[in-house]
């Protein structure tokens, strides 16, 4: 299948314009990035926006994926010598890989079966003349009678049967309609059913919904199928799929046996029955189950990726001085400050939940505030959280102090503590240390401090130890770098984990980009890129536009103007009369300059746009303004609430089936689908991100099972 093909069959998939997805192929292969073509690349890809960008990306990896596959079956096909010009036009129009797989069942190598086994007693004739559905006059007594050989361990007319039948059923069970049919039918009409093992039957687990469970395997949701998979996969269920297995025997039989009256119609019968239920289905239902599971993982994925896409994207508080705290009982609470440009300054410990202790935690905490200025406090949602938000804002009330304290999430800190990141950024901080600056740091820019953990770690995803961890991992980075991309970076302040998801970048020129800073300085113009080490041409046309040097002697250097087009908007101010500075800000001038005077072959109108949007507001953050939100101070744990309470919450995490929310009481409650709204809902997604603020009611407590049922009130 050549280039051409596969991109028509890319922009019929997609439902695109067959010469965008082509120049959108083309770009990737020459080494654009998603953020970059999406972005600035807008008159060759037609308009095409980064999600439409990223699936041709993804069907072309498919494509690719699948011509090497065909690549290596026409040569194991070639070295049987029994390729055919017909065989291997079937193989190379094939877009579809369980198909592929099905045109090449018959020549892959196999296991020695009962099939390979009459073979080699010589029975594979007599399955031949089976299969023609002769009708001669002579007995199949007398037709079996050759075939019997003891020297072979074909003793009987029974044997010689047998054998042949075995043979007639793996043909059947290779043939490429067959599978094809089959699977279809047993994906459209078959159900997923679970049940418990024996021994769980009268035990509780969290598979118990399972125990007996029955369902439409085509419309059973992924969180339900990748349930039952972990509960078979944790000893506990086992699944197949019930289908009306006469409906597939009498079909195959319609299709193989075209002769009613042949000599050998019971026997192929026979063999159509064994080949179905010993051969056909157990594969099928195994395919097709791995199938559901694919699905079922790839939906997975996409909810994760999507929960993390808002998480990354969330409202960062900015340049401020924060104090952050990881509250402890036992240990006490790990405070430190930051200042508004992230740096570290100072670290304490306080005992605020020990009454001996209490007065000194609010010196000290007090003294720190005074010190350093601070002008928000981020608290840890894990133990003791609560109880150290009560702490703060008794604090904050006593002295009438001009602050706010939010919680933050928690998730991942202690794997970032433990991490190599970490360990280089404070070398001679404890772990514990190292959480408090996390929290403090997320509540400043979560996207810059959220890019150095794991996303796994993060705690919004689905089942995600039990997906495909190398599509999980592909999905999640290309998530961070969109996040990382549409925010953009400043140079002189990213890290290298930041910058490395910077369009074009990875690890290797990111840490050349902080070792040229730390050893030359700032950067004082983005061209200066082009001294860093491996830092090409290349790298600086995928990457520079997403850059900003904020301090740069070139104004237009802190904005997502890309370098390539400098000199347009350097003409639009000497055509206007006024200096660069001048027209930057200046919307009153942008909106009289016209955009058709400045399109030329290679910048078109949709580049003049965003030029002219740009020049509007510059550099400017796109994420949501920051707020926060108070949780109550008369409910501290799940003992404390009761059915029919209205709370606040923050949404944690969005599943198919609901969302969970933080209500402050250490134990996130389900708003389950049904809960999200009055009326039918399809999408969870469509109703509630991470990160939203919602207004719930209490519809059931289960303190022993740590269960806690919401309702999103309107």
């Amino acid at each position: 299948m050549d280039k051409e093909y596969i991109v028509q069959n890319i922009s019929k998939e997609i439902n695109q314009d067959l010469k965008a997805v082509n120049n959108t192929i083309t770009l990737l292969d020459e080494g654009g990035t998603i953020p970059f073509i999406s972005r600035y690349r807008k008159e060759k890809i037609g308009g095409l926006n980064e999600i439409a960008v990223r699936s041709i990306f993804e069907k072309w990896e498919y494509y690719k994926e699948l011509e090497k596959r065909k690549e290596t079956i026409i040569k194991t096909i070639t070295e049987q010598e029994k390729l055919t010009p017909e065989l291997q036009k079937e193989i190379l129009e094939c877009t579809d890989k369980n198909k592929l797989e099905d045109i090449y069942l018959p020549f892959k190598p196999k296991r020695r079966t009962r099939a390979t086994i009459a073979k080699e007693k010589g029975l594979n004739p007599l399955a031949e003349i089976m299969l023609k559905q002769i009708t001669q006059a002579d007995t199949k007594e007398k037709i079996v009678q050759i075939y019997i050989d003891p020297e072979k361990q074909v003793m009987t007319y029974d044997d010689a049967i047998k054998g042949a039948s075995d043979i007639v059923s793996e043909i059947m069970a290779d043939d490429t309609f067959i599978r094809g049919w089959v699977r279809k039918q047993v994906w459209d009409k078959g159900f997923l059913q679970a049940q418990a093992k024996k021994q769980w039957a009268d035990k509780i687990s969290k598979f118990q919904m399972y125990y007996d469970f029955s369902e439409v395997l085509k419309k059973s949701p992924s969180h339900r199928v990748l349930a039952i998979r972990r509960g078979a996969l944790e000893g506990i269920l086992v699944w197949k799929i019930k289908i009306e297995k006469e409906m597939f025997i009498d079909f195959i039989k319609e299709k193989i046996i075209k002769n009613k009256k042949c000599l050998f119609k019971n026997e192929l019968e026979n063999a159509v029955a064994d080949s179905f239920e010993r051969l056909i289905f157990p594969s099928i239902e195994r395919e097709v189950f791995a199938l559901k599971i694919e699905e079922a993982e790839k939906e997975a994925i996409n909810v994760f990726a999507g929960n993390l896409h808002k998480l990354l994207l969330a409202a960062p508080a900015g340049n401020k001085v924060i104090m952050g705290i990881d509250p402890g009982f036992r240990t006490g609470c790990k405070v430190v400050v930051i200042d508004a440009s992230g740096d570290f300054k100072e670290f304490t410990a306080i005992y605020p939940h020990e009454d001996k202790r209490k007065i000194q935690a609010e010196k000290v905490v007090g003294d720190f505030i005074n010190k350093y200025k601070v002008e928000l406090i981020a608290i840890g949602n894990g133990t003791a959280s609560k109880e150290t938000d009560i702490f703060v804002r008794q604090l904050i009330k006593k002295h009438d102090l001009k602050l706010n304290a939010v919680m933050v999430s928690e998730a991942g800190a202690s794997v970032y503590s433990a991490s190599k990141v970490a360990a280089k950024e404070f070398p001679d901080q404890d772990v514990t240390v190292r959480g408090a600056i996390n929290i403090a740091r997320r509540l400043q820019d979560p996207l810059a401090e959220l890019v150095k953990i794991d996303p796994k770690s993060i705690g919004v995803g689905q089942y995600q130890h039990d997906v495909n961890q190398n599509a999980l991992k592909k999905a999640l980075d290309l998530t961070v770098e969109s996040c990382v991309n549409f925010v953009g970076v400043e140079l002189n302040t990213a890290s290298g984990e930041l910058l490395s998801f910077v369009s074009g970048i990875g690890k290797i020129v990111a840490n050349n980009i902080v070792t040229f800073r730390r050893e030359k300085g700032p950067f004082k113009r983005r061209k200066e890129l082009l001294k860093v080490p491996k830092l090409g041409p290349k790298v600086f046309e995928q990457s520079t536009g997403f850059l900003r040097v904020r301090d740069s002697s070139y104004p237009l250097d802190n904005s997502a103007i890309h370098p390539e087009v400098y000199s347009v908007v350097e003409k639009m101010a000497k055509d206007y009369n006024v200096s660069l500075e001048k027209i930057i800000g200046n919307e009153e001038l942008i909106d009289l300059i016209d955009i058709q005077k400045y399109v030329t072959e290679k910048f078109g109108v949709p580049t003049i746009k965003d030029i002219l949007k740009e020049l509007k507001k510059p550099g400017r953050d796109p994420r949501k303004e920051f707020k926060s939100i108070i949780f109550s101070d008369s409910i501290n744990a799940i003992e404390d609430l009761s059915v029919g309470m209205t709370l606040d919450g923050v949404v944690t995490n969005v599943t198919n089936f609901g969302a969970f929310v933080d209500i402050g009481v250490h134990q996130d409650g389900l708003i389950h689908i049904s809960q999200l709204s009055d009326s039918f809902v399809r999408n969870t997604h469509e109703i509630v991100s991470v990160g939203d603020e919602v207004h719930v009611e209490v519809l059931k407590v289960e303190a022993q099972l740590k269960r806690i049922s919401l309702k999103k009130i309107k």
